[in-house]
C-alpha cells in the first residue's frame, strides 16, 4: 500500500489518501504500507502534521523494530522540509542498526 498525506494536492493515482497524521499512523501500523509521501502542513496544526507521522515512525524503530516503508516528503514549507529529512535520516540510521 501507498500512503499519500496531504489536505489539498490531488492523491497521485494507486495511492491511498489521508488527511491527518493518526489516519496515517493507523495504516502504517497494519504493516502494509510499503511507501509513504507526507505534506507537513495539513491545514490544522492541533491535529498534527506530517512530521509527527515522522516521529511515530521514529519511536517506533527505536522501540519496536518497526519496518521502515519509503518515505517521501512532499512539503513546500521548506524549514518543515528540512526538519523531517532529518527525521528521516535518524530513522534510516536506526533502521540499519
Amino acid at each position: 500500500m501507498k500512503v499519500f498525506l496531504d489536505d489539498e494536492r490531488p492523491t497521485p493515482e494507486g495511492w491511498c489518501r489521508v488527511y491527518w497524521p493518526d489516519e496515517a499512523i493507523r495504516l502504517l501500523k497494519t504493516g502494509a504500507v510499503e511507501e509513504i509521501s507526507l505534506d507537513h502542513d495539513l491545514g490544522d496544526d492541533t491535529r498534527g502534521t506530517g512530521y509527527d507521522v515522522i516521529l511515530w515512525i521514529e519511536e517506533a524503530v527505536a522501540l519496536r523494530g518497526f519496518k521502515t516503508p519509503r518515505i517521501i516528503v512532499h512539503s513546500a514549507n521548506s524549514s518543515a522540509v528540512d526538519k523531517m529529512q532529518a527525521g528521516v535520516l535518524a530513522i534510516e540510521r536506526l533502521a540499519t542498526r
